[in-house]
């Protein structure tokens, strides 16, 4: 799979992944998950965490909402606005890449 290097819209149809200047870690010191940038870092809250843990660039945004649907026995509407709204803001920021199939 290959990266488009530009900022992307989030859709339901997306392939989400951080970007490849973007790495989740777990850091050690603070007992955190943390996202690292160039001179940044993001500590996201528990859930983003397992969002970001599912952008796996395979994974569509509508299958990512279906398997925190399930584990939670939540609403997929209310989920899915918080999940694509999340996506969308760290997209926004350059912490998230589509991956496209260069597959003809």
């Amino acid at each position: 799979m290959a990266l488009r290097n530009r900022r992307i819209d989030i859709t339901e149809g997306s392939h989400p992944v951080l970007a490849r200047h973007a790495k989740l870690k777990f850091d050690e010191a603070r007992q955190v998950w943390v996202v690292l940038v160039p001179e940044r870092v993001l500590a996201p809250d528990e859930i983003a965490v397992e969002i970001l843990q599912l952008c796996d660039g395979v994974r569509t945004v509508d299958q990512i909402i279906d398997v925190l649907a399930a584990k939670y026995a939540a609403d997929r509407g209310l989920i899915g606005t918080d999940v694509i709204a999340m996506l969308r803001d760290l997209a926004e920021k350059g912490f998230l890449a589509e991956a496209q199939d260069t597959k003809p």
